[in-house]
């Protein structure tokens, strides 16, 4: 089993993070409420989806199987902590996304945001404040 936070691929090199639709639901309660037991995470699940205890508490052992999450034991409870930080999760999401549909390619998928998904002005300033950014960033390396 890889240790907590250390999710390696078969070369040894740390992968992105690839989560399951379920997987993501429950990572969520996860991260806002760890350390906390499968009852927690069911039974806040419920209020959006019903989902019975049984198969949460399924996923989230093989999540921890997976390492993204970490069991700690206390007597007869179990409570999970996350081994994966929102970033990595929302990253290996996005690289998933990217791979999928503009074969890897950012400035394909920018440019389809742009022309297809509608930029507010703000939303259109923005990007180009956070372009800039980086630009000025690589210039300050050289």
């Amino acid at each position: 089993m890889p240790k907590p936070g250390k999710i390696k691929n078969s070369s040894g090199r740390k992968s992105a993070v690839e989560l399951t639709e379920a997987e993501w639901e429950i990572m969520k309660v996860v991260w806002e409420k760890e350390p906390c037991a499968a009852g927690t995470v069911q039974e806040t699940l419920a209020k959006s989806r019903d989902r019975a205890y049984s198969t949460v508490k399924t996923i989230m052992d093989r999540m921890a199987e997976k390492g993204f999450l970490k069991i700690e034991k206390i007597r007869n409870l179990q409570l999970f902590h996350s081994c994966i930080s929102q970033v990595d999760a929302k990253r290996g999401e996005f690289r998933r996304m990217l791979k999928r549909a503009f074969d890897g390619a950012l400035t394909p998928m920018m440019q389809f945001l742009i022309e297809h998904e509608g930029l507010s002005k703000k939303q259109a300033s923005e990007l180009r404040r956070l372009v800039n950014k980086t630009e000025n960033k690589k210039t300050d390396r050289k």
